[in-house]
């Protein structure tokens, strides 16, 4: 049975004044319940709070626009952390981290969220507790339970946890105060992408940032490796596939570009132009390339291990480049001279090629 492969943007899963909070899932994006992977963004407007919650997914989070401040609260820690988030900013949430994200300004607040969902109660999707709100987790226990397990009595246990009667996001009223950020809370919690050193830079093809063990520890937590990566206008990426049996799952940041995706028996199973805001997922061991468009194309990737390795069909890494020119000539069924003239093509260009003159 085929899957469908083509991107996808989300729906709107719940909101209110504050923000809303945006789903993909598997009935429209069938490859998330195969690869057993969550996607969601969260937007929130001036003042809005995303109230504190935990998943049964580990995820990375990415900063798509906007600045603010999120908290996070690692197993079994005394305090939280309060970081100052950013665009471009890429953080690790393990299992069992409490979070909360605040936009104190007046431009919206836009965050990525992808993860593993294999341990999760659904597969392809996340699934948030909520540890406040008209929904929160002490609204299922009985009084006496809440009571007793914060020392109140019944009727004070009553007021405070039926106070906030919205769900999952609020909007905060002018002047109530919020904690600040520290500069060292945020060291080795968030690694800002468009800032950090470059794993490749290709004059007029593009340039990619890594997120993995080395630069954010954390990502070994959440068994997730993840890159950005910008194209220029009419650049190419490489045909190519990951080699460690890991799927790739790609939201398209701006810009829009052309996608071929080929599998088993060499059939192609998508081709299709991509936008700003879609997600696609690329399953184990197919091979993929990307053709931006004139303005070129940004993504957000995650590779579901820590450490992703690639293998590229194509440039001065590809594998081809590895193999003796008589396996080439028998296996192409061609000339010598046919197999010369390949083989001198791209002998300086890796990864991203500039697009033709």
């Amino acid at each position: 049975m085929e899957i469908d492969l083509a991107p996808k943007q989300p729906k709107k899963s719940y909101g209110g004044d504050g923000g809303s909070y945006y789903e993909w899932c598997s009935g429209d994006l069938p490859m998330l319940g195969a690869a057993k992977i969550g996607a969601a963004k969260l937007a929130l407007g001036k003042r809005g709070l995303a109230l504190p919650s935990y998943s049964d997914s580990a995820k990375v989070a990415y900063v798509l626009q906007g600045s603010g401040t999120c908290g996070v609260v690692l197993p079994e820690a005394t305090k939280e952390k309060v970081i100052a988030i950013k665009k471009g900013d890429a953080l690790a949430l393990p299992f069992g981290v409490v979070t909360w994200w605040f936009n104190p300004n007046d431009a919206e607040l836009v965050i990525l969220f992808l993860g593993d969902t294999s341990k999760g109660h659904k597969s392809g999707q996340f699934t948030n507790f909520q540890l406040t709100g008209s929904n929160g987790i002490f609204t299922g226990f009985t009084t006496e339970f809440v009571g007793r397990a914060w020392d109140l009595s019944e009727s004070e246990a009553t007021k405070l946890v039926g106070s906030q009667s919205d769900a999952g996001i609020v909007k905060l009223k002018d002047g109530q105060k919020m904690p600040e950020p520290s500069a060292k809370d945020r060291e080795g919690m968030a690694l800002n992408c468009e800032e950090a050193p470059l794993d490749v830079d290709i004059k007029n093809g593009g340039r990619v940032v890594v997120l993995n063990t080395q630069n954010l520890p954390l990502v070994g937590e959440v068994g997730l490796g993840a890159d950005l990566v910008r194209l220029d206008g009419r650049a190419m990426c490489s045909p190519g596939f990951s080699c460690d049996s890991a799927f790739q799952v790609t939201y398209v940041v701006r810009g829009s570009g052309r996608v071929q995706v080929v599998g088993i028996d060499g059939k192609r199973v998508l081709e299709t132009k991509v936008n700003g805001g879609y997600l696609f997922i690329v399953p184990r061991f197919f091979v993929v390339s990307k053709i931006a468009g004139e303005e070129g194309m940004e993504w957000f990737s995650i590779i579901t291990t820590p450490n992703p390795v690639f293998s590229h069909l194509a440039g001065r890494t590809s594998v081809w480049k590895a193999i003796s020119p008589e396996v080439l000539e028998a296996s192409f069924n061609t000339t010598p001279e046919m197999e010369k003239l390949f083989r001198s093509k791209r002998t300086s260009d890796a990864i991203f090629f500039p697009p033709p003159n």
